[in-house]
């Protein structure tokens, strides 16, 4: 039987919101891509993470209908969980290249590069009203992340995620790798207020990285 741990990834303040994650600790047993596929499109989450390699960070992420280079909410999640069990990773190695942890109380950060997102557009809306009235999803086609300024001086944003590629998933409670090309767009550290209730922080480094990091809890059945 395969073990999976199910959190949620990037919860707000009150510890609602975050974003679904499947995180099969042992990759070993669903050895071949066609398996995990399947076990991404059967668990339904917006991505589900294999671990491959816990001594080299090694990771594998999956969608229920592709395969990622990078994303930041399975790396967040996992790297919570690994800490939790006394395990804190300092690296962590998706496709995309080496991804550096932290932790600072109970914020969990993960440090990438915005050109391992993949493809997908930012849309400034005038205010949040106008971006809490989208549907779900927007008309069109290609991923979407939809933002206004909440409080542009503090830099808080409220945003929205539609993946609008054609799985069962019309919007994205919480997402990282969105967040990074937001922040690495406007060149700013920001606190990004998401979805239903989740927040998303993020930092920029002088090398050009960015930072994302957020609170990750236990899903209760």
């Amino acid at each position: 039987m395969i073990e999976i741990d199910v959190l949620r990834v990037f919860c707000g303040p009150d510890g609602g919101g975050g974003n679904p994650l499947g995180v099969v600790r042992d990759g070993a047993a669903v050895p071949d891509s066609a398996g995990r596929a399947a076990l991404a499109a059967e668990l339904g989450f917006s991505e589900t993470v294999f671990l491959d390699d816990e001594a080299r960070g090694t990771v594998d992420i999956h969608t229920p209908s592709s395969r990622l280079p990078f994303a930041g909410h399975p790396l967040v999640g996992l790297a919570w969980l690994l800490r939790s069990l006394g395990r804190p990773p300092r690296t962590l190695r998706p496709p995309a290249g080496a991804v550096e942890v932290g932790f600072e109380g109970d914020l969990t950060w993960v440090r990438g590069r915005a050109a391992w997102v993949p493809a997908r557009t930012t849309r400034r809306h005038a205010s949040a009203a106008e971006v809490d009235a989208l549907p779900a999803p927007p008309p069109g086609e290609g991923w979407l992340y939809a933002w206004a300024w909440q409080d542009e001086t503090a830099g808080v944003v409220r945003a929205r995620a539609f993946p609008r590629r054609g799985d069962a998933i019309a919007e994205d409670e919480a997402t990282g790798a969105a967040a990074m090309l937001l922040t690495h767009e406007l060149g700013r550290p920001l606190d990004i207020r998401q979805g239903a209730g989740s927040q998303i922080l993020t930092r920029v480094h002088p090398d050009g990285g960015i930072a994302v990091g957020g609170r990750v809890r236990r899903r209760t059945p």
